[in-house]
């Protein structure tokens, strides 16, 4: 403990000089908050405490009504805290909850998120609720439930009468779930966010002038949950560094909530980058933002926290397959996150941890129907390289405890003997632990560069490395340096290799350091004097320099792991970056705090979800695709391990670590897709079809609350103001033909980016705008010269129209449906009829398990075409050598088949769907049909496809267990619309992304996920 009293002489003599280690600064005392409610959770200028400890907040986001499988997220939340997290996020969805005015669901299905709650308790990690009543999120309206889109309920997000009636029992309903699950109520929810990225609490922010509408918003959110029992922290996310609003250290106007925060997207949170230039400028890859002043102004005696800091970028219309890994990868991982540290960012939340599936309609116009977002967990679950590289941070900064309490002294090129580092030093005041962040000073830079780096520790200050060699930031990389860092009884007097984390085991310290492969790395540790290379795994040199008090190593790393054992018995492990990848720390317990007091350490396995100590028998359980050897740091009184119950042979080779070699997963093959039939899914245009069925409305309105007005020769077309609100919408509309019949038709119809529609006229094709990712609404004059028009009875006008979803904030009002139609010609004509078929039961959901966002208005969603039970032996079959789903000219075809899986235990067998038409350089269509078409994947009565060829590049669609039964039957369906009189043509064809061995039981029952065909569906025909 010699170096450690040094450390407080000094440290308390340089703060009564005024001076920090050489860098000038003056003492503050900031003050210690709570919400006067609870103290359980607490803040100050530093970090969150909870209770009464200190933590570094790293979270991430998911969203369960993106993931309709509640057995599986259980599997989701395992490989969070495998990584390091000790927290994580979700939004709430107030459209997938109340889909009907006064109709709340959160017991159906996904809709229970209570579970979700229940597992934060039992993995022993702390919880943020967000539940809006907005989350942007690229749902569709945000979030809000469709029927709010009419305009009937004002402008939205102020104080309007009419909106806070209609959010009022969805926050009441919410707040009731959540309240008993809080930790004042001993629980893991520690946060609570009200609405979700609002600026405007100021008409003008230079003169602080109030804004009473949006203000009294907040506020009455705000009451509302203390209302209904939310008594920890409420919290707020700013969408950017402009607005100002909600801080209690900016003002005390109305509707401040207790703690503020910023999300960030400095990469552009689509991959479409033109979405973003108009918000955050030019783009520079790899270019930082300054935070540190945003926070020192906006919220000083609160910490600075990131409510959503990127954690990749949606996957737009037309954008790239899989998002854009090239800008937002492993190197995004690695500099960025570390940038915040440099930022003295204390709380972290990453958007997206897991994106997962837009499934159903519930993206936004501009999303496709992938929500990976890049995600460090990808859409169908595995993990890689992102993954990794995040934990090698999560993994420290859960370990990092002072890092939770630090001053930045200082951020320049003056420490680094190379120009180009710029570093920021972060010292904790109580302490003197410091931790030097270093990074090229044109963070968009990916040169190698060298250097050595000046700092200040207990032992005086020093230029490290001591003993030759340099520190190496090679490429989109930055460096966290650490000195006088505390692990167990221990001090690290400094260390260029990177903290990976430490534990307690027997009483003695390991400590795990990493470099990347073949850089060199050199550490000092006190109260230790000499060292042995107890193994060496691919370092090309390790030279030890004992001294007075402490022990330095230095070393150049090029693979694996190797191992020093220290005097005393404590232990350092070095690790290159691949091996680090694949060093797990899982702890025996499930505390959120846990720090290497209750831990054991592996090497080698894919995933480790768990570890208990059962007497003298360790079990572990994770993941693994092939062979694998495992190495464990563990007690020595453990003589026995399991992995995944099965019991392994270890041998020690001398090195008081245990190892294993544990088997991979076998090859699992799918069963051909193949056994199609097929029917007509657009009777609608058929001469003898009759639109009286209860899937029809008549659209007889003359007037609407929606602030876009229709054109005045028109009844209101709008979808929404009958009910309908999702998917394909069909219209249908007669006139009469005079002696001067009318030669066209002018459509302008709104319905989001990449949205589409056709036309046909008394069952002849008359044209279709196909769509573009950037275009929302189109104008498009259709001629009848060829289809005949009759003259002793009504023509028939059928329009079929993709809604694509509706935007978002104040633009969830833009209309979806036909703004104008006009009939052309030299008379003056009017049509006599319009009605408008959309999902079965309208705002009266049918499917209460998959949600009032499955299905649209197709004639094959509405009977029922795509649930299993479905009766299609009727059907016309396609011939057994094609491998392809036609429809000749323009229509609209569903396709069936059923198909049965056998998965054997033990395995987690992903499996998605490849669509392909003829756009694609595999698929040569043998009849010339065309790429312009519109199709819908379904499984199991899922919609988990939009496929849209014409106008986007997303092909694969990852499907989860639970929606695909892996012991039973699986229904197949899928809708194809031909825009062309030519035809279309695609191909489905299903694979294997990935098998591993597992103990996650990949065969639970879900059929109550899966409802069947009822003949009810028949009304709707």
């Amino acid at each position: 403990m010699a170096a450690l009293t040094r450390l407080f002489t000094l440290f308390g003599l340089l703060v009564s000089l005024g001076v920090v280690l050489g860098q000038s600064n003056t003492t503050t005392e900031w003050p210690l908050h709570d919400n006067g409610l609870t103290d359980l959770v607490e803040w100050d200028h530093y970090s969150i405490l909870i209770n009464g400890e200190r933590l570094f907040v790293f979270s991430g986001e998911f969203h369960y009504w993106r993931y309709p499988v509640p057995e599986l997220w259980r599997d989701l939340l395992e490989k969070v805290k495998a990584a390091g997290f000790n927290a994580f996020s979700i939004y709430n969805h107030w459209g997938y909850h109340n889909p009907t005015p006064g109709v709340l669901d959160f017991e159906t299905g996904a809709h229970d998120f209570t579970s979700i709650m229940t597992l934060a308790e039992e993995l022993g990690m702390y919880m943020i609720i967000r539940p809006g009543p907005y989350v942007n999120a690229e749902a569709n309206a945000g979030g809000f439930p469709l029927w709010l889109t009419t305009g009937a309920y004002g402008g939205l997000r102020d104080n309007d009468p009419r909106y806070t009636q209609a959010w009022t029992p969805y926050m009441n309903a919410l707040s009731q779930v959540v309240a008993p699950h809080l930790i004042t109520n001993g629980g893991n929810v520690v946060l609570f966010q009200i609405e979700n990225e609002l600026d405007g609490q100021w008409k003008n922010i230079a003169t602080k002038t109030d804004n009473p509408k949006v203000q009294e918003y907040m506020e009455l959110l705000e009451q509302n949950a203390r209302d209904n029992g939310i008594d920890v922290p409420l919290t707020h996310n700013a969408p950017n560094m402009n607005g100002y609003s909600w801080s209690k250290d900016f003002s005390n106007a109305t509707g401040n909530v207790d703690l503020v925060g910023l999300d960030s997207y400095p990469s552009c949170w689509s991959c479409n980058l033109s979405e973003c230039t108009g918000t955050n400028g030019k783009y520079v890859a790899y270019q930082t933002v300054n935070y540190y002043d945003y926070f020192t102004k906006q919220s000083p005696t609160q910490p600075n926290f990131m409510p959503e800091f990127q954690g990749g970028s949606y996957n737009p219309w037309g954008g790239p397959e899989g998002g854009c890994p090239g800008d937002i990868g492993a190197d995004f991982a690695n500099l960025f996150y570390r940038n915040l540290i440099y930022q003295r960012v204390s709380a972290i939340s990453l958007y997206m941890l897991f994106g997962g599936t837009s499934w159903g309609w519930h993206a936004a116009p501009v999303v496709a129907t992938s929500y990976d977002y890049s995600s460090p967990i990808s859409e169908n679950r595995i993990i890689g390289s992102k993954y990794y590289e995040t934990k090698l941070l999560t993994q420290f900064t859960r370990v990092a405890k002072e890092l939770t309490k630090t001053d930045r002294i200082g951020n320049n090129t003056g420490y680094a003997s190379n120009s180009a580092i710029e570093t920021s030093e972060l010292r904790n005041p109580d302490t003197g632990a410091a931790f030097y962040v270093t990074m090229h000073a044109d963070s968009s830079s990916s040169t190698l560069e060298t250097f050595t780096l000046d700092v200040d520790t207990s032992a005086g200050p020093l230029t490290i490395p001591q003993y030759g060699g340099l520190i190496t930031l090679n490429g989109h990389q930055s460096k966290i340096i650490v000195t006088d860092f505390q692990f167990g009884q221990k001090s690290l007097l400094y260390s260029t290799a990177e903290v990976l984390t430490h534990a307690i085991i027997d009483n003695k310290e390991v400590l795990v350091l990493w470099t990347p492969g073949g850089e060199s790395g050199e550490f000092t540790i006190e109260d230790v004097t000499s060292a042995r290379l107890a193994s060496r795994s691919g370092y090309s040199s390790i030279k030890v320099h004992p001294g007075e008090s402490s022990v330095t190593i230095s070393f150049t790393e090029n693979s694996g792991m190797s191992l020093i054992d220290l005097n005393d018995g404590s232990r350092v492990v070095l690790l290159d970056r691949a091996a680090a990848y694949l060093f797990w720390s899982p702890s025996l317990n499930n505390d959120p705090a846990e720090a290497g007091n209750d831990t054991v350490l592996v090497q080698g396995p894919y995933l480790v979800r768990s570890v208990s100590l059962e007497g003298n028998r360790l079990v572990l359980t994770g993941d693994v695709a092939n062979t694998t050897t495992i190495k464990i740091f563990a007690p020595k009184s453990v003589n026995t391990v399991t992995w995944n119950g099965k019991k392994l042979q270890t041998n020690s080779n001398n090195e008081t670590v245990l190892r294993a070699t544990i088997g991979g997963a076998e090859d699992y093959l799918l069963p051909e897709l193949s056994g199609w039939r097929y029917a007509d899914s657009l009777p609608e245009i058929s001469g003898n079809y009759s639109a009286t069925s209860k899937a029809w409305v008549a659209a007889t309105n003359t007037n609407t609350s929606n602030p876009t007005k229709p054109a005045s020769n028109n009844p209101v077309l709008y979808v929404d103001d009958y009910d309908i609100h999702v998917g394909n919408h069909i219209y249908r509309a007669t006139f009469s033909a005079s002696s001067q019949p009318p030669t066209g038709v002018f459509l302008n119809i709104t319905g989001g980016t990449a949205f589409g529609y056709s036309a046909w006229l008394n069952s002849k094709f008359i044209g279709s705008w196909l769509g573009l990712s950037w275009i929302d609404k189109q104008g498009s004059t259709f001629s009848f010269a060829n289809a005949t028009l009759n003259k002793n009875k009504d023509n028939v006008l059928v329009v079929v129209m993709d809604n694509s979803g509706h935007d978002q904030r104040s633009l969830a009002l833009n209309p979806r449906g036909i703004t104008n139609a006009t009939l052309i010609g030299p008379g003056e004509y009017n049509f006599s009829e319009w009605k408008i078929a959309g999902t079965a039961g309208r705002e009266d959901v049918l499917d209460t398990i998959r949600g009032p966002l499955n299905e649209g208005g197709l004639y094959a969603e509405r009977v029922g075409m795509h649930l299993p039970g479905y009766n299609d032996k009727s059907w016309s079959k396609i011939a057994s050598n094609s491998t392809s789903l036609a429809v000749p000219g323009a229509g609209i075809r569903t396709f069936r088949t059923v198909v049965p899986l056998s998965v054997p235990a033990g395995l987690d067998v992903s499996i998605s769907f490849r669509l392909t038409a003829p756009s694609n350089s595999t698929f040569i269509s043998p009849t010339g049909a065309t790429n312009q078409l519109r199709a819908l994947l379904f499984v199991n009565g899922y919609q988990y496809g939009r496929f849209n060829p014409y106008i986007g590049n997303q092909i694969d669609f990852p499907v989860p267990p639970g929606i695909l039964d892996y012991d039973g039957n699986n229904t197949i369906a899928v809708t194809v619309w031909s825009q062309s009189a030519l035809g279309a043509e695609m191909r489905v064809q299903w694979n294997v992304d990935y098998v591993h061995e597992t103990n996650y039981d990949m065969r639970f029952d879900a059929e109550y996920l899966r409802p069947g065909w009822g003949v009810e569906r028949l009304e709707y025909a």
